[in-house]
């Protein structure tokens, strides 16, 4: 068992305690002594001279589940005979499993479902292959594909450690949308052969979501496949987190009183989420964005050997700013943050104008700290769920993936994205508008809807969307 620093999750020690000896009272004070938090105790069972006793406690990190186990182990009478982690354990198995939408409860069910009578439909869609959008389970799922390249902070932990993330997020896709998702993890890192692969399996997918692979190959992977394939691509980790930060910069820029287009706006992070951050806020509008990584700013005129640079060098940075983050940040409006703890210090934001607005997206640990950081900013954002205002990719995709599945676009276009982005903003309203809330929760149910039904309609606008779009005089035609 390893907990990551910084996570939070909660245990189940098994004690085994002798009657004689061991008072559950001094169990209850070494755990509260190691700033361990009960939450739970059950019997497991009990004879005449022990008891088998599980208990839950919440804890921070690996570290203080040891110390937690020490102080156990050195009370007399109490010995530990096991430690489970709660996240493994609704992790036994998988998180998904397949349910039959239909149940064969007789040889003329079977007859339906399978042979003979499944084969008027293979020579349905056979006749016109545009049929298998209703008449299989292309109609409402997504492929959740991912080489295990780049996993959430954990870098290139290859395909089988990256099964968790995308198990996890195909849960999402159906829990918040109703959207069937499956996770596939490639064990290749090759651009043409992660091409080829999704080519050949997209016949049973009415979507791609790409996730979790590295830059630069995950620009060219994603191109690719737009270009080649009929059914929407979409890499998560570039334009799901640029339509939440664009959301949530939409609403942080009414509290501050300031248009964007007028804004200087400082993307540390040129990777993939920065890239796409900066090509959404462009969109949106903001003409004065300089990109920063560790070789410092990314200069209009020079030459970049990374095609992606070098596409951003062309279209950034318009005074030509040079130098360090530290120096490039002077008189910015907005930091966005896709990079990596603590490369934001406080002597960086006083340099910023008057009411700030700093995005520290960074995960596990952003680029400064919200308590380090609150006594001089306007407005703080981070990608982290125990702070306010959390830029996380849930609010989008999972709506973004309903709507086009629900009016069978052919790809996601930017007008798509931008009105995903302007619908999540629009869920928060003028009367609840406040620094400290300037996004909604992922749990907030007006989410999904509104950003399927904006979706939907910039995808007619857009003239992707291929299902004859409903009138207020007829009724959308069920397309068998």
């Amino acid at each position: 068992m390893s907990i990551p620093s910084g996570a939070h999750t909660s245990i189940i020690l098994r004690l085994e305690l002798n009657k004689e000896i061991a008072v559950f009272g001094s169990i209850a004070t070494a755990i509260g002594d190691s700033g361990g938090d009960i939450v739970a105790i059950d019997v497991n069972r009990s004879d005449k001279t022990t008891t088998i006793r599980d208990i839950t406690v919440n804890v921070f990190d690996q570290k203080h589940v040891e110390l937690i186990v020490q102080a156990v182990n050195a009370i007399p009478g109490v010995k530990v005979i096991h430690v489970s982690d709660q996240t493994f354990l609704l992790h036994i198995g998988g998180k998904l499993e397949t349910t039959p939408k239909t149940p064969i409860k007789n040889r003329d069910d079977l007859s339906r479902v399978y042979t003979p009578g499944v084969a008027r439909i293979c020579m349905a869609i056979h006749e016109k292959p545009d049929r298998a959008h209703s008449l299989t389970i292309k109609r409402n799922t997504i492929a959740v594909v991912s080489d295990g390249s780049a996993v959430l902070g954990l870098g290139n932990i290859g395909p089988e450690a990256a099964m968790p993330v995308m198990e996890g997020k195909a849960v999402l896709f159906k829990q918040f949308a109703g959207v069937d998702a499956f996770p596939i993890c490639l064990n290749t890192q090759d651009t043409e052969e992660i091409i080829a692969i999704v080519k050949a399996i997209a016949p049973s997918f009415g979507g791609i979501n790409l996730e979790d692979i590295s830059s630069p190959r995950c620009f060219e992977i994603e191109q690719r496949l737009i270009e080649e394939l009929d059914i929407p691509v979409f890499h998560d980790d570039q334009h799901g987190t640029a339509v939440v930060l664009l959301a949530g910069l939409l609403n942080a820029v009414k509290i501050v009183g300031k248009q964007l287009s007028d804004c200087k706006v400082v993307v540390c992070g040129i990777g993939a989420a920065g890239i796409a951050c900066s090509k959404m806020l462009m969109a949106a509008g903001v003409r004065n964005i300089i990109g920063v990584d560790r070789a410092g700013a990314i200069v209009r005129g020079e030459v970049y050997s990374n095609p992606a640079w070098q596409w951003y060098a062309d279209h950034t940075n318009p005074d030509r700013l040079t130098g360090s983050l530290s120096e490039v940040i002077r008189g910015a409006d907005v930091f966005i943050g896709v990079s990596g703890p603590g490369v934001l210090k406080v002597e960086d934001i006083k340099k910023m104008a008057a009411d700030p607005i700093v995005f520290a997206m960074a995960n596990p640990t952003p680029e400064i700290l919200p308590e380090e950081a609150e006594p001089y900013v306007r407005v703080m954002a981070t990608g982290r769920s125990d702070y306010p205002n959390q830029i996380n990719n849930v609010l989008c995709f999972p709506g973004i993936f309903r709507g086009v599945l629900d009016c069978r676009a052919s790809r996601v276009t930017e007008e798509m994205k931008l009105a995903a982005a302007k619908a999540i903003a629009s869920v928060v309203s003028e009367e609840e508008l406040n620094e400290y809330y300037i996004i909604p929760s992922v749990f907030n149910a007006n989410v999904v809807e509104r950003v399927r039904e904006a979706v939907i309609q910039a995808a007619y606008d857009s003239g992707v969307a291929r299902k004859p779009q409903p009138t207020a005089s007829k009724q959308p035609v069920n397309q068998y």
